[in-house]
């Protein structure tokens, strides 16, 4: 059985909220492209509607759609909105992930 990707709490609370302001919106998803300055890359889109083979999250009014291929490379993840000094970002807190660049949205596996 594939691990599952989980939402922090603060990542939820950001999506839910981006969710309300974007009423033609329904989800954020979340993906994996290649690219990137480590070889993949995550990328993120506001969608009105799943696809078939999306996992689907929810948790606290907050929805995240991550297709079949790119959960093969996201199992056991967390995603996370961090907001500090550095700014605010949604970061993936990936395990299978054995490099990362400073930008947090770039990895190899």
């Amino acid at each position: 059985m594939q691990e599952t990707v989980t939402l922090s709490d603060a990542a939820a609370r950001r999506i839910a909220a981006i969710l309300q302001a974007e009423k033609d919106k329904s989800a954020m998803r979340v993906s994996v492209e290649g690219g990137g300055c480590s070889g993949f890359s995550y990328q993120f889109d506001l969608v009105d509607a799943a696809n078939a083979d999306d996992l689907i999250l929810e948790k606290d009014n907050a929805k995240v759609l991550i297709d079949s291929l790119s959960l093969v490379y996201m199992g056991g993840s967390e995603i996370d909105f961090v907001d500090n000094l550095l700014g605010q970002s949604f970061q993936i807190n990936n395990p299978n992930a054995v490099a990362s660049c400073g930008c947090g949205t770039s990895f190899s596996i």
